[in-house]
């Protein structure tokens, strides 16, 4: 099946480029994440840890957050896009004191 991936920040740096077309024999969106961690070096053990989506990591499949769907065992169709969102730090909000 053919699909969309989207990366941003770091992410986007690992693969190059912001938006790729793959095609994987996938079922779920874990078999996706799985197969773009083997294929970019820079991805591996970024995105999956023990089957899940590593914590702070979002990954949404066509908008919505697959961890209020099924986690990585959320069913994937051809021609779904995957946006995948690396770990925020954040500073300080507000003013100096």
């Amino acid at each position: 099946m053919t699909f969309q991936l989207r990366f941003f920040a770091n992410f986007r740096e690992a693969v190059g480029t912001k938006t790729i077309t793959r095609e994987y024999e996938a079922e779920t969106v874990g078999d996706v994440l799985v197969a773009l961690e083997s294929e970019f070096e820079g991805l591996a053990g970024q995105i999956i840890e023990d089957g899940r989506v590593r914590p702070q990591v979002n990954v949404l499949l066509n908008g919505r957050d697959v961890e209020h769907e099924a986690g990585t065992d959320t069913p994937i169709e051809p021609d779904d896009t995957l946006s995948i969102f690396p770990p925020v730090a954040g500073g300080a909000f507000g003013g100096s004191s």
